[in-house]
C-alpha cells in the first residue's frame, strides 16, 4: 500500500529524489503524499491530499533541499485523505518526523496515554503516536529512542524517522510491511518498494520482519528490535528501470498487457529445460521425495493471484492424486484449515507482501506444514517466511490491476503441478514433454491475440456505458470469468460479476434481460455441450451474449450477439489464451470511461494491511 521513500547523501538534493521516488510509486495505491527535507536546522515538509503531481505544484522553485529527505504516500485508514493527515507527521518539537506504512492497532491506548502527558496531536492517524513517542524517549541516540518507541506498538508498521539532531541519518524499522534499502556511492536510499530505487542503484538490503537500521550517506547498519547487530547481505537486482517505464504506451497496464508473451517465455526459460522436457526446481530446492509424502495440498491467494489458484485447481485434480484446496487467504486462518505435516500448502502473492497471505504462511509454518511461495518479488517477505519460493519472472508489474503477474502465476503453477505430479509418479514423461510443448507455443500466441486489439477496442465502445455485466464460465474457465469481472469493475467501476455458468438459474438469471451484457466463455475442452445450454437460456431472456470461444460453428454464431474466436489449445493452456480479451476488453471500457487506468479509485498495488 503506502509508499516510503528516502535518501541520505553527500549532495543536497534530497527533495528532488524522494519525489521522483515516489511517482515511481504511484501504483501502489495512495490518496495523499508528503515529503520531508533537512535543511540546516529545519525540517521543511509539504503535505497535500490528492495525486502526488498536486504536491509537486504546492512545491515552490525556492523550497528548500538538504541532504537528509523522506517522503510518503499515503492510502487512508485511520482518518480521511487530507493535507493534515497526510505523511509526514511530527512531535510537538518539531525536531522528529516520522513517515509509516501499516496499521498500529492499539494507536488508541497510545494516544491516549501520550495525552495525558501533555502532547498535543494534529491528525486522526494512527501514525501521529509514533513521533511523539519518539520525542517522549529520546535521550540524545535517534536509534535507541526508536527502539523504545516501538516496544509495546501493536500491529504491522514500516516506519522511516529523520530528526534535526541528527543530520546524516534516517533510523528504519519494519515488521509485516515491506521496505528495502539501496545502497549507492556517497549516498543511500530506502523505499518501500523496488522499482524506486532503480533510477539508483540496483545493489538492495531487504529488511527481515523485527530488523531496524539506521542509514548514513556511505553506510547502514542494521540490529533486530533487541539492539543487536545483524550481519546482512545485499543483492542485485537485475530489473532495467527502462522496463518501469511505459515506452510508448498510453497506461502501463496496457504495456503490460503487451509484454506477456515475454513474460511466460522467461517463465518456462526460468523453470523447464526444453531439451530433455523436464521442469526443475533447482532455483527453488522443492525436494521431490518430501512431495511424495503429501496427502493433502492448500493453495492460499488473496484477489487475481486466487483467481490463478482456483485455476491451478482444475488442472492439478487432473494430475495429482490428492485431495486439493483453494481458499482465500483472508479467511484461511478462519476456517479451522486442516494443518498436519503431511499436508502443503502453497501461497501465491505478486509483491510477496499480501498481508493476509503471509498471516496464513505463519499460520501453516507454526503447525509444521511446508509452505512453497509463489511471488514476482525477489527479497520479498514472502520469501524470508516460506521454506521454498519459487520466482515468476514477468519483471516489474506498475498496473495496480494484475495482468502480466496473473498470466504468469498461471504458468508458474502449472509447471508447479507437473512437477508435483512426475515426483509421485502420476504426470508421465510423454505427458510433461507434451504440456512444455503447449507452454512453449504459448508466447506465440499470446502475440497473435494481441495483435487482435483493435477487435476487443471495438466491442468496447459498444458497451462502456452500460451499467452491469455479467461473467458466466465452467471448469477451467470458471476462474478466468471471475477474473475478468474483476478486472472490469476495478478499473472501469462497471459493476460485474463472475458466476460458474451452471449457478446462472439459482439467482444471477433473475438480472437478465435486453439491457444486460453476458459474457460466455466457452471452450471445447470441457462441458461444451452443458454451456451452450446456459448461453439459450441467456438468449432467451432477451440478454447480450458476448461469446469468447475457441470453437465457431453455426450453433454459437447463431446465439452470440458478439464472438470472440480464439485458437484450439490444450487445458494448460487455455485458461492463458483466454485470459487477454477479458484483460483488453476490462481496459478499453476504462480508457473510453475516463477513469485512472493504471491507479483505480480506492485500490493498492500491494496490500499490505488485512
Amino acid at each position: 500500500m503506502c509508499g516510503i521513500m528516502g535518501y541520505v547523501g553527500a549532495e543536497p538534493k534530497g527533495r528532488g529524489i524522494v519525489l521522483d521516488g515516489l511517482k515511481a510509486l504511484e501504483y501502489r495505491g495512495y490518496d495523499s503524499a508528503g515529503v520531508a527535507v533537512l535543511n540546516g536546522d529545519c525540517i521543511w515538509t509539504a503535505k497535500r491530499a490528492g495525486k502526488i503531481d498536486q504536491l509537486i505544484a504546492s512545491v515552490p522553485d525556492d523550497a528548500p533541499d538538504g541532504r537528509t529527505a523522506l517522503g510518503h504516500t499515503r492510502w487512508a485508514t485511520h482518518g480521511p485523505p487530507t493535507d493534515e493527515n497526510a505523511h509526514p507527521h511530527a512531535d510537538c518539537t518539531g525536531d522528529f518526523v516520522v513517515i509509516h506504512n501499516g496499521i498500529i492497532e492499539n494507536f488508541h491506548l497510545l494516544k491516549t496515554s501520550l495525552m495525558d502527558q501533555g502532547h498535543t496531536f494534529r491528525s486522526q492517524t494512527d501514525t501521529e503516536v509514533l513521533a511523539h513517542r519518539v520525542e517522549a524517549f529520546y535521550d540524545g541516540d535517534l536509534k535507541a529512542a526508536v527502539l523504545k518507541a516501538l516496544e509495546g506498538v501493536d500491529g504491522a508498521y514500516a516506519i522511516a524517522v529523520l530528526s534535526k539532531r541528527h543530520p546524516n541519518e534516517i533510523v528504519v524499522a519494519k515488521t509485516a510491511s515491506p521496505l528495502v534499502i539501496g545502497l549507492g556511492e556517497g549516498a543511500n536510499y530506502l523505499a518501500s518498494g523496488v522499482p524506486a530505487l532503480l533510477p539508483h542503484t540496483k545493489e538492495m538490503v531487504f529488511l527481515d520482519d523485527g530488523e531496524m537500521a539506521t542509514i548514513y550517506p556511505d553506510h547502514v547498519d542494521v540490529v533486530d528490535l533487541d539492539g543487536n547487530g545483524v550481519d546482512k547481505l545485499s543483492q542485485t537486482i537485475n530489473w532495467d528501470a527502462v522496463t518501469v517505464q511505459k515506452q510508448g504506451y498510453r497506461h502501463f497496464m496496457l504495456k503490460e498487457i503487451h509484454e506477456q508473451p515475454q513474460a511466460v517465455a522467461d517463465t518456462l526459460r526460468g523453470h523447464a529445460d526444453l531439451e530433455s522436457y523436464d521442469v526443475h526446481m533447482d532455483e527453488v530446492g522443492l525436494d521431490p521425495e518430501r512431495l511424495t509424502e503429501v496427502r493433502q495440498i492448500t493453495l492460499i491467494a488473496c484477489g487475481t493471484a486466487y483467481h490463478a489458484c482456483w485455476t491451478a485447481k482444475y488442472l492439478w485434480q487432473r494430475w495429482l492424486d490428492l485431495p486439493i484446496n483453494v481458499e482465500l487467504a483472508s479467511e484461511f486462518r478462519y476456517s479451522a484449515p486442516y494443518l498436519e505435516r503431511d499436508s502443503l500448502v502453497v501461497a501465491v502473492s505478486q509483491s510477496g507482501e499480501t498481508a493476509d497471505t503471509l498471516a496464513g504462511v505463519s499460520l501453516a509454518r507454526e503447525h509444521g506444514v511446508p509452505v512453497l511461495g509463489l511471488t514476482n518479488s525477489p527479497g520479498s517477505a514472502l520469501e524470508r517466511a516460506a521454506e521454498w519460493t519459487m520466482y515468476t519472472h514477468a519483471g516489474p508489474e506498475i498496473g495496480v490491476a494484475s495482468t502480466k503477474c496473473f498470466m504468469v502465476q498461471l504458468e508458474a503453477l502449472a509447471l508447479i503441478g507437473l512437477f508435483i505430479g512426475k515426483a509421485r509418479g502420476t504426470v508421465s514423461g510423454d505427458d510433461i514433454e507434451a504440456s512444455l510443448n503447449q507452454l512453449a507455443a504459448t508466447p506465440g500466441a499470446l502475440e497473435r491475440l494481441l495483435k487482435r486489439e483493435s477487435e476487443i477496442e471495438s466491442l468496447a465502445q459498444h458497451f462502456y456505458d452500460v451499467s452491469h455485466f455479467l461473467y458466466l464460465g465452467r471448469d477451467l474457465l470458471c476462474p478466468i470469468a471471475y477474473e475478468g469481472a474483476l478486472k472490469l469493475k476495478e478499473i472501469s467501476y462497471i459493476h460485474a460479476e463472475g458466476y460458474a455458468a451452471g449457478e446462472m438459474k439459482h439467482g444471477p438469471i433473475a438480472l437478465i434481460d435486453e439491457h444486460m451484457p453476458v459474457v460466455v466463455l466457452a471452450t471445447k475442452n470441457s462441458v461444451y455441450e452443458k454451456l451452450f445450454s446456459n448461453i439459450e437460456e441467456v438468449k432467451a431472456r432477451k440478454g447480450i451474449v458476448i461469446a469468447v470461444s475457441d470453437t465457431r460453428d453455426a450453433e454459437i454464431e447463431r446465439v452470440a450477439d458478439h464472438l470472440i474466436e480464439l485458437p484450439v489449445s490444450e487445458p494448460i493452456v487455455t485458461p492463458m489464451l483466454f485470459t487477454v480479451p477479458m484483460q483488453l476488453l476490462a481496459y478499453h471500457m476504462a480508457v473510453l470511461r475516463g477513469t485512472d487506468v493504471d491507479q483505480p479509485r480506492n485500490l493498492a498495488k500491494s496490500v499490505t494491511v488485512e
